[in-house]
C-alpha cells in the first residue's frame, strides 16, 4: 500500500493529467484535438479528484475504495490509493479589473475577504488581479486571513487578461507541494488582450494539475463560443471545477463559501494508467460508484505524453 509521504512525493515526481479545453475560436469543444507543438506531462500516475453529491445536492461522507471504479477509455483501472481526509489546499485567487468592472469591484473584495476569512488551518491563498493589460501580484502565497492593503485600492481600468492571468497562476501553483490546487477566477467578460492563448493556458494549468473554480459577473448568460462566459464554463468542466453564473449580493459570497466547502469535501483517487503509450492520444477518465442516484464530477480526462523525437 502506498503511503501518504510516498503518495506525495510521486504526484509531485510525476503529476497528473487534466482534460484540455482545445476550443479557440470555433473548434468544436467536445471534440479535443492535440497541439503538434505542446507536449503533456510525463505521467505514471494519475490523480482524480472527485466531488459526489445526493440528489439533495448534498456532499456524500463515508465512501470508501471499494465503492468506486475508474476507467480511463473504458478499460477498469486498479485503484492505488484512495483519501477521503480534509486535507490543506493552495488557492490563487484571480480578481478582474479591467473597466467593465468598475461597478462590481467593492462586492468582489468584500467576498474576498470573506472567503479568506473561511480558509481552514494550512490552507494558504494568493491573490492577482488582471485588467489593464497587465497581471499583478497583490498578495504571495500566506497562511495568515487578511487580505492585502492593495485589493482594497484596486481600481477598474483596461482591457482583460483572463489567458495571461490563468498562466501566472498556473505557474505559482506549479511550485507548490498540495495535492490539491485551485484557480478561483471572478471576471465578467471574454479575455481581449493575453499574449496566451485560451489553449495555451488550459494546458498550463493541466500540467499544474489544477482545478478551476469560476464566478461569472457578466450581466447575460453564455452567449458565443468565445465569450467570456463559454470561456469560463468550459474551463471549469474540463478540469472538473465549477461555475457560478453571475451571482450579486450574498449570492456572490456563498459562491466563495461553496468553493472551499467542495475542496474539502473531495475524495482523491490514483491509478497507473494500464495503457503507456507515449501517443498524444486523449485518454477519457470516468469515475463509477456502486450507489445509485448520486452525481459525480471529475476531470474528463488527460493527454498521454508524445514520445521524443529521435
Amino acid at each position: 500500500m502506498i503511503k501518504p509521504l510516498q503518495l506525495l512525493l510521486l504526484c509531485g515526481l510525476f503529476g497528473a493529467l487534466s482534460p484540455l479545453y482545445t476550443q479557440e475560436r470555433g473548434q468544436n469543444p467536445t471534440t479535443p484535438k492535440p497541439d503538434e507543438n505542446t507536449l503533456g506531462v510525463e505521467t505514471s500516475i494519475v490523480v482524480v479528484n472527485a466531488t459526489i453529491r445526493n440528489q439533495n445536492r448534498q456532499y456524500v461522507p463515508g465512501l470508501t475504495r471499494q465503492n468506486f471504479t475508474i476507467l480511463e477509455d473504458n478499460i477498469r483501472q486498479e485503484i492505488l490509493s484512495f483519501n477521503d481526509e480534509v486535507n490543506p489546499f493552495a488557492g490563487v485567487i484571480l480578481l478582474d479589473v479591467s473597466g467593465s468592472m468598475e461597478n462590481k469591484l467593492s462586492l468582489v473584495r468584500a467576498a474576498c475577504a470573506a472567503f479568506v476569512d473561511r480558509l481552514g488551518e494550512g490552507d494558504s491563498f494568493a491573490i492577482y488581479s488582471f485588467g489593464d493589460s497587465k497581471v499583478r501580484l497583490l498578495q504571495d502565497f500566506t497562511l495568515i486571513r487578511d487580505i492585502p492593503d492593495a485589493v482594497w485600492d484596486l481600481r477598474a481600468k483596461g482591457m482583460t487578461t483572463l489567458y495571461d492571468a490563468i498562466v501566472t497562476a498556473a505557474d505559482a501553483l506549479d511550485r507548490r507541494p498540495e495535492q490539491r490546487r485551485a484557480i478561483l477566477v471572478v471576471s465578467d467578460g471574454a479575455d481581449t488582450q493575453s499574449r496566451a492563448s485560451l489553449d495555451q493556458a488550459t494546458r498550463r494549468a493541466v500540467e499544474a494539475q489544477l482545478i478551476v473554480y469560476a464566478i461569472d459577473l457578466s450581466d447575460g448568460g453564455a452567449g458565443p463560443i468565445n465569450s467570456g462566459a463559454a470561456v469560463l464554463k468550459s474551463l471549469t468542466a474540463r478540469t472538473g471545477g465549477r461555475l457560478f453564473t453571475s451571482p450579486g449580493g450574498s449570492r456572490l459570497r456563498e459562491a466563495f463559501d461553496q468553493t472551499i466547502d467542495e475542496l474539502r469535501h473531495q475524495y482523491t483517487l490514483t491509478y497507473a494508467p494500464t495503457n503507456d503509450r507515449k501517443d498524444g492520444r486523449w485518454r477519457t477518465i470516468e469515475v463509477r460508484i456502486d450507489r445509485p442516484g448520486l452525481d459525480i464530477r471529475t476531470r474528463e480526462g488527460y493527454w498521454a505524453r508524445r514520445a521524443a523525437k529521435r
